[in-house]
């Protein structure tokens, strides 16, 4: 069962007047000079909560690893010169000294600590008695309980200025993206914790700057609550995250092209329509659990038959068979092929946990 969190609401913490909400900065605070610029540009641009690296945690040794408390004394000195706000990632319990000590306004625990429940007990312990907002990315891999874990772990600690970062998962194979967005696993995040804002990192998630506006979009279209977004006044010499940046400019082109929608109907009489065909979609749902309930009753007959002939559950040619067959009728009736990819990978996983079910059932010993 999932545990209510208390959550103050993000207009409470976050000082928004215009619509979309977004956190802008370059990857790295690389110089005083570089960090100065760029966040006088995204003020010009009407964007007062800005983000920089100062430590950054990086896969392997040897390169660019942020600047640390220099960083700060920067950040700190920017914040009072152009009256803006700033967030930064933090690790431990050092960092969150630091920070504090700089007069960070926001902090956020990245993707790599998040994975660790033993680090995010620490960082939650040394928040107690503090009153400073947290936002929690997504941990590297697509774990649903590792973030909503991070997240109970620090509002247990007291913090009720809380938020998410979706910045994507790492998978194998390959993608166009360089952290998979998976939105599945954030709309399940939302789901259970419905007051929590939830921002999306599109820098992240593409690794390609010619991608992050209509990944931008897309997470608006969830409602999502904002966005953070790399900013750099010369992208392509970063120190880090090069090809993910934009220029200040860019930014603001694309923040005038975003369109937020709204979570309500303008009008009451669009509020029946909606509901109309809601009702609609639940008729339709119904027949759809009703087929499904009949093609599990076929997979056991299947079964029965596999375990009387001691035959594997899984054979590859039917399967096969299934996948190419299902997408080519799906295609004729103009259904997107990745849909119904994933829709029968679960369908026949099922089919197959059902059989094994049958298969390994061992028969009841009766004694006379």
């Amino acid at each position: 069962m999932t545990k209510k969190l208390n959550i103050d609401p993000i207009n409470t913490w976050i000082n928004n007047e215009k619509d979309p909400l977004i956190i802008s900065g370059p990857c790295s605070a690389e110089t005083y000079d570089q960090l100065f610029e760029t966040c006088k540009q995204l003020k010009s641009h009407g964007i007062n909560l800005m983000r920089a690296g100062v430590w950054k945690p990086r896969t392997r040794p040897g390169t660019f690893e942020g600047n640390g408390e220099e960083a700060l004394k920067w950040i700190s000195d920017i914040k009072k010169e152009l009256d803006v706000q700033f967030t930064v990632e933090v690790a431990n319990t050092n960092h969150i000294e630091l920070a504090l000590k700089y007069g960070i306004d926001i902090l956020w625990i990245g993707a790599r600590t998040t994975v660790n429940p033993f680090s995010v007990q620490e960082i939650a312990d040394s928040l107690k008695g503090t009153d400073t907002p947290i936002l929690i990315k997504n941990p590297i891999n697509p774990d649903l309980s590792l973030w909503m874990g991070a997240l109970e772990r620090i509002n247990k600690a007291g913090i009720n200025k809380l938020g998410a970062i979706h910045r994507g998962f790492s998978m194998t194979g390959k993608s166009k993206y360089r952290y998979v967005p998976m939105w599945k696993i954030a709309i399940d995040l939302k789901s259970n914790l419905p007051n929590l804002p939830v921002i999306c990192d599109p820098s992240h998630i593409c690794g390609n700057r010619d991608m992050i506006f209509e990944t931008s979009q897309k997470a608006l279209d969830l409602g999502y609550d904002g966005l953070i977004i790399e900013s750099h006044i010369d992208p392509d010499n970063a120190w880090s995250d090069a090809k993910q940046q934009i220029t200040p400019k860019t930014l603001s082109k694309m923040k005038k092209d975003l369109k937020v929608k709204s979570t309500k109907e303008k009008e009451k009489s669009y509020q029946h329509l909606l509901n109309e065909i809601r009702e609609n979609i639940d008729d339709v749902d119904k027949e759809i659990i009703d087929i499904i309930s009949k093609r599990i009753g076929l997979v056991e007959k299947i079964g029965e038959f596999k375990k009387e002939q001691d035959l594997t559950t899984f054979q590859v040619d039917r399967w096969n068979e299934i996948f190419k067959s299902r997408i080519d009728w799906a295609i004729e009736k103009g259904l997107e092929k990745d849909f119904i990819e994933d829709l029968y990978k679960v369908i026949h996983l099922g089919s197959i946990n059902v059989q094994n079910k049958i298969i390994n059932k061992k028969k009841a010993n009766f004694k006379i």
